[in-house]
């Protein structure tokens, strides 16, 4: 019988003050149109929301995930096997790996807006990826996950 793997799903919103910025945008874009009419006003304005709504909403639908043996981050499926154990990053760690410490070749999901993160050595042999870095708004649920994935394939 395999060990209970407590199930972790994260997506990684946007603020709301990004949809705040979102709506102004579209109100400049009307206001932008307003010297050609009413009817290019409302055009500006419906065109201007709802384009910065949709890159909002596309940058804020990242979402975490261990599923199945796997970690998927974004677009990316890792299976756990692959990884080291999880380092839980604050606020200045965090900070430091996607600044100074960072790698070029890491695989990073990162949000500005979110000050955790965690970063996951990557030991396979045959990927040029050193570590996996992922903001994260609970690092240590993100961490508890993986290890217990990791320990129940290792177990199996």
């Amino acid at each position: 019988m395999q060990p209970a793997v407590p199930p972790y799903d994260e997506r990684l919103t946007a603020p709301r003050s990004w949809w705040l910025i979102a709506a102004l945008l579209g109100l400049s874009c009307g206001l932008v149109l307003l010297p050609f009419g009413g009817l290019p006003l409302l055009a500006g304005l419906i065109g201007g929301s709802a384009l910065a709504a949709v890159v909002v909403s596309t940058y804020g639908s990242a979402r975490l995930r261990v599923v199945a043996g796997s970690l998927i981050a974004g677009d990316a499926r890792i299976p756990v096997s692959a990884l080291g154990e999880p380092e839980v990053l604050d606020g200045e760690g965090a900070r430091a790996w996607r600044t100074h410490k960072a790698d070029p070749r890491a695989f990073m999901l990162l949000r500005s807006y979110v000050p955790t993160a965690v970063r996951i050595e990557v030991t396979d042999p045959e990927d040029p990826t050193p570590y996996v870095y992922l903001s994260t708004r609970e690092p240590e649920a993100l961490a508890a996950a993986l290890t217990a994935v990791g320990a129940g394939r290792k177990s199996v």
